[in-house]
């Protein structure tokens, strides 16, 4: 379950909340909260700061309890770093060390006065919505598959109050979102041999039946058999688990309007099939259907605040895998669309399930269609961890998505798709090839998704670089659920 969130005008001295957070400058200045604070517990705060024991350093945190004069047991102050270069980038980073500090302490509830700080460009709204996410994404807590245990004799972090009588949309939007995202970290979380196919396929059906308005479809291999989807069962063949095509439907916008589509890779575990990957770090590479899940949480957010929008989601689960029946390097395949790819390593499958689906995608005149992928190390490589890749032929779609992005801080940086990248992808055997060499390859990767999108709006994102957080105890970001959301948000305003 998200946090609860909710709104109070109870000045930051006098609430009885278990804990009250405020900010303070490197300079030692301090947020009109923390002055009331400092101002009630007789100067409590600027000698903590003069003493240093709290050093105001944006990122940094410090707890106090038990402050004379003040009703709160405990006092959280947030270092927000120097007052000249605080702007929207500070404010998330300082309302993500609040929620980590929160995260620690034995609390149900707590009060946070961020949202008063001023930003440059940015509103009360946005403020709650980015410190109510904030806090939301380190309360969550993965325990899917830890043994049972017994209730903690302390408590756990359920509900947060804002020193703010205004803005519910705001909190509205934030818990909504805030749903999408775990859906998507848990998807992306959970080990491969429970979050495989059929699974996914479970919580897509399940999340279907327990809203109104919500449409699900599963295609399994006979439909896709009858479709033509050659290139995505080829990818399936090497796996005991068969491959689902998940559709869900909202149709919130008006009768006949047409569609946004939003196609995701989940790809549920990928060892690269006959190109095996090698052993180190494979075991991230459950990782690699987060673009399926990035897409089913952005529609679980949209269905969350019944946009009024009509949208269909496409999760493409399949699962690559070696055997006796797995597909191979020189093989040829014949997509959906009737072009013909000669397989030049099987590693690269994410673009081979999605040009099918993208195909399919087509069939419900979509006004727009959007893919997100883990689809290269290489995009890993130009852009690192903070920003994803993003690529599209449609100047206005890629200022409306990168607006978006800068909205919410879930950031992407576009790649061109050339024609001249194109010859890259030429093949003595087949239409085109499923590789485009050493050199562009999150840009090759896109410009193949591009042959399959001919005559529709269409933007890709390559996530594989902001989906998860590296290394053995790395989690799911949920990464770009906040994105999407704020694109459908800005469509449907």
């Amino acid at each position: 379950m998200t946090l609860k969130f909710s709104l109070s005008d109870t000045p930051p001295e006098s609430t009885d909340s278990p804990c009250v957070i405020v900010g303070m400058y490197s300079d030692g200045s301090m947020s009109a909260a923390a002055t009331r604070i400092d101002k009630a517990s007789a100067g409590a705060l600027k000698r903590l700061f003069e003493s240093g024991d709290i050093t105001a350093k944006l990122g940094s945190s410090s707890i106090f309890f038990g402050l004379a004069g003040i009703k709160s047991g405990r006092v959280l102050v947030v270092g927000l770093g120097e007052k000249a270069k605080f702007d929207a980038a500070a404010f998330n980073r300082a309302a993500l060390e609040a929620g980590r500090a929160l995260k620690a302490l034995p609390i149900a509830s707590a009060t946070s006065c961020l949202v008063e700080l001023e930003v440059a460009d940015r509103d009360a709204a946005w403020k709650l919505r980015t410190a109510a996410l904030a806090a939301d994404m380190h309360a969550y807590r993965y325990t899917a598959t830890f043994k049972p245990k017994d209730e903690p004799k302390t408590a756990r972090l359920e509900s947060l109050v804002f020193t703010s009588t205004e803005n519910k949309r705001a909190l509205s939007e934030a818990a909504a979102i805030a749903s999408g995202v775990r859906f998507a970290r848990e998807l992306g979380n959970l080990p491969p041999n429970i979050c495989n196919p059929a699974y996914i396929a479970d919580q897509s059906m399940a999340f279907a039946a327990s809203h109104d308005g919500v449409e699900c479809e599963i295609l399994e291999r006979e439909d896709m058999e009858k479709l033509g989807m050659g290139s995505l069962l080829a990818v399936s063949r090497g796996s005991a688990n068969p491959p689902k095509l998940v559709v869900l439907k909202w149709n919130g916008g008006s009768k006949g309007a047409k569609p946004t589509v939003l196609v995701g890779k989940g790809i549920t575990f990928d060892t690269g099939g006959i190109s095996l990957k090698p052993g180190a770090g494979m075991e991230e590479m459950k990782f690699d259907m987060c673009g399926a899940a990035g897409m089913l949480g952005t529609f679980v957010s949209a269905v969350e605040l019944a946009l009024p929008i009509n949208l269909v989601c496409i999760a493409a689960a399949v699962e690559n895998m070696p055997d006796g029946n797995a597909y191979r390097p020189s093989d040829v395949l014949t997509s959906m669309s009737g072009q013909t790819i000669e397989v030049l390593n099987t590693d690269a499958e994410g673009r081979l399930i999605l040009c099918d689906a993208l195909t399919y995608a087509q069939k419900f005149d979509p006004e727009v269609i959007i893919d997100a992928a883990t689809l290269t190390g290489a995009c890993v490589v130009a852009l690192g961890k903070h920003a994803s890749g993003l690529m599209t032929q449609d100047e206005e779609l890629a200022a409306q998505l990168l607006d978006a992005g800068n909205h919410t801080l879930d950031r992407a940086w576009r790649l061109p798709l050339w024609d001249e990248y194109q010859s890259a992808l030429d093949s003595a055997f087949a239409d085109v090839a499923n590789l485009g060499g050493k050199y562009g390859g999150a840009i090759t990767a896109g410009c193949f998704l591009s042959r399959f999108t001919t005559g529709f709006r269409w933007a890709h994102l390559d996530i594989a670089g902001t989906a998860w957080n590296e290394g053995r105890k790395g989690l799911a970001t949920g990464r770009p659920v906040p994105l999407l959301t704020q694109y459908l948000i800005n469509r449907c305003a």
